[in-house]
């Protein structure tokens, strides 16, 4: 299952933070997530911009038409539409979350290796309140 897809799947009702941090956490998660993520990254050559998030220095921005460039309108219509929010709200909200996310996940500038999913949420747990 590609990235697309693992973000949509997993996106559904509930509180629309929560939805939200489901879409990251599924970008993360699942087979070879965060490499998939940076290979997506890569291809449309924003590879440095991701890279300096897994890196140690200062995570650099990323705005809402790049993030719809690598993850794709299409997919993110979907999730925008069972988030119950349109394109360019769900688009700025990740390009917040992204950097942070990913930087967290990556504190020694390494993609970390095995479950990640599970690591992200043990590191992430109170990023919404919750722990």
């Amino acid at each position: 299952m590609d990235i697309l897809n693992t973000i949509q799947s997993a996106v559904g009702g509930g509180d629309k933070k929560d939805d939200l941090m489901s879409s990251v956490m599924s970008l993360l998660g699942g087979q070879g997530g965060l490499q998939n993520l940076i290979g997506q990254f890569d291809a449309k050559g924003l590879g440095d911009i991701i890279g300096s998030w897994v890196g140690t220095g200062q995570n650099k921005s990323i705005s809402a038409d790049q993030i719809q460039n690598v993850i794709g309108s299409d997919a993110l219509s979907g999730i925008a539409s069972k988030l119950g929010i349109n394109v360019s709200d769900l688009s700025g909200q990740l390009s917040n979350l992204l950097p942070g996310v990913v930087d967290k996940l990556t504190p020694n500038g390494k993609v970390p290796e095995g479950d990640i999913l599970n690591q992200a949420t043990d590191l992430l747990g109170g990023l919404f309140g919750k722990k």
